[in-house]
């Protein structure tokens, strides 16, 4: 889209000259095939023709048939039920040319086309749907590009300019497919020109939203993104014919060379969209091709039954178990002349959410394999230990059930086990990684396709058996079936970057701190990494930049990692290799390395060389290039025991966003230093100060931003000072001139200020009368940002007579609100009512008339 705005500055008649002279004069369309509208008016709701655009086309030199009136759908802007609107003036082109097409203007006929329109936005609807005039008028200005693109390279479609000519291209290339010959609809029978402007579409979406920082997710616009990743591949794969999990990442370069010029944030982020693309497509393609059989079964099954609707417990499953949104199986669906109904698909997501709700309700305890259990195990015949080896690949498996537990028994069948009780698997082989080493457990789900699943929750070892721990979704399951083992890829992959950035950590904690650094324990979550280690100090923040700077350095070197089982006593004396002390390692090990081949590193074990490598035991899963991480950033460093450190760490999306978070605080910080000294910069302030506190950001960017913040604060607090001593001089001068005026007084009541929030100077000046001028009574009262403050002395002479300084200030009290209250000879009080101030000030005076002074 391309645009413009006005805030306050022109109008209709320069919008509508600019507009004009643009598309005739610039880009040299002919007059005779443009075509414009004005708002018609309307009646019912008060408004009246916009002539005045009208008459402003016929002053360009557009013609009485060229100029048509248009209705509140197509010339009345409005932002939604309140706000800002008005009436718009539109201009569509006739591609054919050489007659009167004002007839087929707004009419969806493909040859006239809208490509600008000029809003003018000059009222504001209200809550009661009244319009009322804005002060200022603005214009909005919307062309459309792609259209306008069209008409000047005078091709038929947005879809045959060069706009998209070298996507298709690129297309074409990466599937094998035919080239692109623009057909639609009944021309287009094997949907495969329209494959080619969806993934062109998707692509430009995708990468735009994703560099923009519209991470896919199921939440908000993240789920968007996902939506629409997920609709492209299943075209790609359909009528493409081609292999997704790294589909859309192949044209993002072609997309970034043509746009990058303009939009140069595409070309910074561009590894960025592609890894994310990747890791999306890798995680829907795991389901795609059996979620697309369930659809063929579901389909199949209305046909039997002559419905044309899919049942909403169908499309919630799709969603559910395959990852099909919804909108992409209602695209499935009307390729298959079915419906899908929108109710029945909440009621079906509801009734699932309730059912899970009932299940963590009931959760207690994980579901464990003790001494008895296994004893029990070791004596099945059909029953050996996991082989868990598959957790290293990416992909789903076959397994086959061995043994189902559930209440301290072995079952033959999960209709045995009460619907909503946590039960375990235990299967042949699988792809799950148990929790071990520190690294999180998977969850996913085992399942037969539309049979029977298990929501797998958990996942442990015992003693070499597997237990794979959850609730049923739905249907049963037996022991000898064989099911598929799917893994969760998008908990997996953040664990897997954050595992491998966990060795990094290690190598780059060792570089600078030195050999004695031992690893002392860890943990590999989806949401962090978290390292313990020995060390005699706190590790400053200038040791934390270096082992950050080492850490990223590693990373971006792109290292393939690499990892082989070797015998222990070989692996012992590579040179270099980090081991947790004390801790039991099989035989063979896995030793893992980043950037030399394990192979390498045994043909000269004690090569010097090896030291400058992160080279660990470890069975755990990792990325197969350090690239995969992006970026490593320490968001914590504290001591947790005596000589033993903990640092906190974030890598892969996660880094960026506390980065990004990082920049946005920068900014803030900044702004609050520029506001001006008062009472709104000392309240932003303090929210600032607990939000702070609060932020998880890296450990080395909070400490500068706390002293920027403690920079700004001091200057806030000086301020605060010199402008109480400045008031606090103020009031004392006001009531040493009215004393110096006034020579026979022996009593002052003084309007002073106004004084900033928090002020001390009344009560400074009250205790300054009290002890050097004790024999005159002084009462003082001033505003103070919303507040009014006010104290008093009363002389001795004057108490003698029956006045009180208490009964004094609460007299005046109840006129400016609040309470006053003191000792002896004094009184302070603190109200709301400023309002009020002058009242107080004759009140105050008022009791002093009661005495002889």
């Amino acid at each position: 889209m391309l645009g413009n705005w006005s805030f306050g500055d022109y109008f209709k008649k320069e919008a509508i000259e600019m507009s004009w002279e643009l598309l005739i004069k610039v880009f040299g369309l002919e007059p005779n095939r443009l075509y414009v509208t004005y708002f018609e008016g309307y009646e019912p709701g008060g408004l009246e023709p916009d002539t005045e655009a009208q008459d402003l086309w016929r002053s360009v030199g557009v013609p009485d048939d060229h100029i048509l009136p248009g209705n509140m759908k197509d010339n009345f802007w409005e932002m939604g039920d309140q706000g800002p609107c008005g009436p718009c003036s539109e201009i569509h082109y006739d591609r054919i040319g050489g007659r009167n097409a004002a007839h087929l203007v707004n009419q969806d006929d493909p040859n006239v086309l809208e490509i600008w329109n000029n809003v003018f936005i000059q009222y504001n609807r209200e809550p009661d749907r009244s319009l009322r005039s804005l002060p200022n008028k603005h214009v909005d200005t919307g062309m459309g590009f792609e259209r306008l693109v069209s008409i000047l390279q005078d091709k038929a479609s947005n879809y045959d300019t060069d706009v998209f000519t070298p996507l298709f291209k690129k297309i074409q290339e990466v599937t094998g497919v035919r080239e692109y010959r623009g057909k639609f609809g009944d021309e287009d029978p094997d949907v495969i020109d329209t494959a080619y402007r969806v993934v062109a579409d998707h692509v430009r979406l995708l990468t735009f939203a994703i560099s923009d920082g519209g991470v896919p997710n199921n939440v908000g616009r993240g789920y968007v993104v996902r939506r629409v990743l997920r609709r492209g591949a299943r075209y790609a794969r359909k009528y493409l014919g081609t292999e997704i999990g790294d589909f859309f990442s192949k044209i993002v370069p072609t997309l970034v060379e043509q746009m990058s010029d303009m939009f140069p944030e595409i070309a910074k982020k561009q590894s960025d969209v592609m890894e994310i693309l990747n890791e999306e497509e890798l995680s829907f393609a795991k389901t795609l091709d059996r979620g697309e059989a369930m659809f063929e079964k579901y389909a199949q099954k209305c046909k039997l039954h002559d419905s044309k609707q899919l049942s909403g417990s169908d499309v919630w499953r799709l969603y559910d178990t395959y990852g099909f949104p919804v909108d992409l199986t209602k695209l499935m669906a009307e390729e298959r002349a079915l419906t899908i109904n929108d109710k029945d698909v909440a009621e079906a997501q509801e009734k699932a959410r309730e059912a899970s709700k009932g299940v963590k309700k009931a959760a207690t305890d994980l579901v464990k394999l003790d001494v008895h259990d296994l004893g029990k195990l070791e004596k099945m015949n059909n029953v050996s230990k996991t082989d868990d080896s598959a957790k290293f690949a990416r992909k789903n498996i076959t397994a086959e059930i061995r043994a189902i537990y559930s209440s301290k028994q072995f079952l033959e069948s999960t209709s045995e086990i009460p619907e909503g009780e946590q039960l375990g698997l235990l299967l042949d082989r699988t792809n799950f990684y148990a929790e071990q080493g520190g690294q999180e457990y998977d969850t996913g789900k085992i399942l037969i396709d539309d049979v029977a699943e298990l929501d797998v929750q958990n996942v442990q070892v015992y003693a070499g058996y597997i237990l794979h721990t959850g609730y049923m979704t739905y249907g049963n399951l037996k022991v000898g079936d064989a099911v598929i083992c799917e893994y969760d890829e998008l908990r997996r992959h953040p664990i897997r970057n954050n595992h491998t950035g966990t060795h990094v950590l290690n190598y780059a904690l060792r570089e600078v701190l030195g050999n004695e650094v031992n690893q002392k324990g860890s943990l590999v979550a989806p949401e962090k990494l978290r390292f313990d280690f020995s060390h005699k100090a706190a590790v400053s923040d200038d040791e934390l930049v270096e082992i950050e700077k080492i850490s990223t350095s590693y990373i971006r070197q792109n290292c393939e990692v690499y990892a082989k089982d070797v015998p222990l006593a070989t692996a012992r004396n590579i040179n270099g290799v980090r081991a947790v002390f004390g801790e039991t390692y099989p035989d063979p090990v896995r030793v893992v390395s980043v950037g030399v081949p394990v192979e390498e590193l045994l043909e000269d074990v004690k090569n010097e060389k090896w030291a400058n490598v992160s080279i660990e035991f470890c069975g755990g899963t990792h990325v197969d290039k350090t690239g995969e991480i992006k970026e490593l950033i320490i968001l914590e460093e504290s001591g947790i025991a005596k000589g033993i450190r903990r640092v906190i760490a974030v890598t892969g999306q996660d880094a960026y966003d506390v980065q990004r978070l990082a920049q946005d605080w920068t900014e803030i910080l900044d702004k609050l230093d520029k506001m001006p000294f008062g009472a709104e910069k000392e309240q932003r302030s303090k929210q600032l100060q607990v939000e702070l506190n609060q932020l998880t950001i890296s450990a080395v960017t909070k400490s500068k931003l706390r002293e920027q913040f403690n920079k700004t604060l001091k200057s806030i607090l000086d301020h605060q000072k010199a402008a109480q001593k400045e008031e606090q001089k103020s009031v004392l001068e006001a009531i040493s001139s009215h004393f110096a005026t006034n020579k026979d007084d022996k009593a002052a009541v003084l309007k002073v200020g106004p004084i900033s929030a928090n002020s001390k100077a009344i009560n400074e000046a009250i205790k300054h009368v009290s002890s050097k001028n004790k024999d005159k009574t002084v009462y003082l009262i001033a505003a103070s940002e919303g507040r009014v403050i006010h104290a008093c002395h009363m002389a001795e002479s004057v108490t003698k007579q029956g006045a009180s300084a208490s009964e004094w200030a609460n007299s005046v009290a109840a006129a400016v609100g609040g309470k006053a209250g003191g000792k002896g000879a004094t009184s302070l009080g603190q109200g709301t009512n400023v309002d009020k101030i002058d009242e107080g000030l004759e009140i105050a005076t008022e009791y002093l008339h009661k005495f002889k002074l």
